[in-house]
């Protein structure tokens, strides 16, 4: 890409489009289209159309998308495939219309198979069954990337498509109910952390973002809800299933840096992994943010609630092979996803 290229990131206030509007900064890429969902609603087809046809944009980072943690996409799987369906078809039809020199859509390592052999290699899609819990959003980032394959079969588009593994950093959701899995444990060990201190102002502070605090008592019962509780004066932290699934996490500004690289570097209609390569235990990870947060508490699992699929780590040989690894230690970067979520 040359750096007077118009380039729309779609998402860019979300965790994966801000890194990347950050990384194109740093590269010199200042002629950037940016929409909030306010000014662009990428479910309407007609805003979509005006938009492609007013702006021309050459580049297209497609981002933007309805994501969320096992609890959401349980609670939610109509509007996860609906609204992940309409913003994947709007988007890349519109580009498809314009003449957009090449797209790149986000699909997510969640669309393989639930059972898939380890590590998970790009041309194990659609070969088995799919993780119940994510269905609905998978089936949508599927239907978005075989529509890129298609678009780039049938009138020769440009439309290159990555399957990022679990991403965390800087800007990241923590909503309690509908974050995934690395920002939610961020968030609960900070709470338990505050609470063991008794540091009372910082714990309503943060449930003050989504609750009204009106009283010990109710911060008590708030902090329940999250897992948190007094035991004989300690405070123990519960956690959702057994923490004995495997997760592989990298850091959003390497992700940015990888589909920079592959925006110059790639183009065909095989989908690429994008990951670390490496994995470690959801019980694992809990007890290195413990350490990094400063929480002595207890945390003890329930196994009642699910754990979603027993393994997920992608194969990047891909990747590698293009030329593009990622530098960000694991124990690096949630020191600076946890400073960023302190200064909030």
């Amino acid at each position: 890409m040359d750096c007077g290229a118009k380039i729309y990131v779609s998402g860019h206030n979300g965790l994966v489009g801000s890194a990347i509007v950050r990384c194109l900064l740093r590269h010199g890429y200042n002629n950037l289209i940016l929409k909030t969902h306010k000014e662009l609603d990428l479910i309407s087809q007609a805003q979509v159309q005006d938009f492609f046809t007013e702006f021309q944009p050459d580049y297209v980072f497609h981002a933007a998308g309805l994501v969320g943690g096992i609890l959401a996409n349980s609670s939610f799987p109509a509007q996860y495939i609906y609204d992940n369906l309409m913003i994947a078809t709007n988007v890349i039809h519109s580009a498809y219309q314009n003449h957009t020199r090449k797209l790149l859509f986000f699909g997510s390592s969640s669309i393989y198979p639930r059972a898939s052999l380890q590590p998970i290699k790009e041309e194990y899609l659609l070969t088995g069954e799919l993780e119940q819990t994510n269905e609905a959003y998978a089936l949508a980032k599927i239907a978005g990337l075989k529509m890129g394959q298609f678009y780039r079969k049938q009138y020769g588009c440009d439309f290159i498509t990555c399957l990022p593994t679990n991403l965390y950093g800087p800007n990241d959701h923590y909503h309690p109910e509908n974050s995934h899995v690395l920002p939610a444990l961020i968030r609960k060990l900070h709470l338990a952390n505050c609470w063991q201190k008794e540091q009372l102002d910082a714990v309503a502070k943060d449930l003050g973002r989504e609750y009204k605090v009106e009283s010990e008592e109710g911060l008590k019962h708030i902090l329940a809800g999250f897992g948190i509780s007094k035991i004989k004066g300690k405070v123990v932290l519960t956690l959702w299933g057994s923490g004995a699934p495997f997760r592989e996490f990298m850091f959003v500004d390497d992700l940015a840096e990888a589909v920079l690289f592959l925006m110059d570097n790639y183009s065909a209609s095989q989908p690429v992994n994008i990951g670390t390569g490496l994995d470690a235990s959801i019980k694992d990870m809990a007890y290195l943010i413990k350490e990094i947060v400063g929480f002595t508490g207890e945390i003890q699992w329930d196994i009642s609630k699910p754990d979603g699929i027993p393994k997920k780590q992608l194969d990047v040989s891909l990747l590698t092979s293009l030329g593009f690894s990622a530098p960000t230690k694991l124990r690096e970067g949630i020191i600076a996803t946890y400073e960023d979520y302190l200064s909030r």
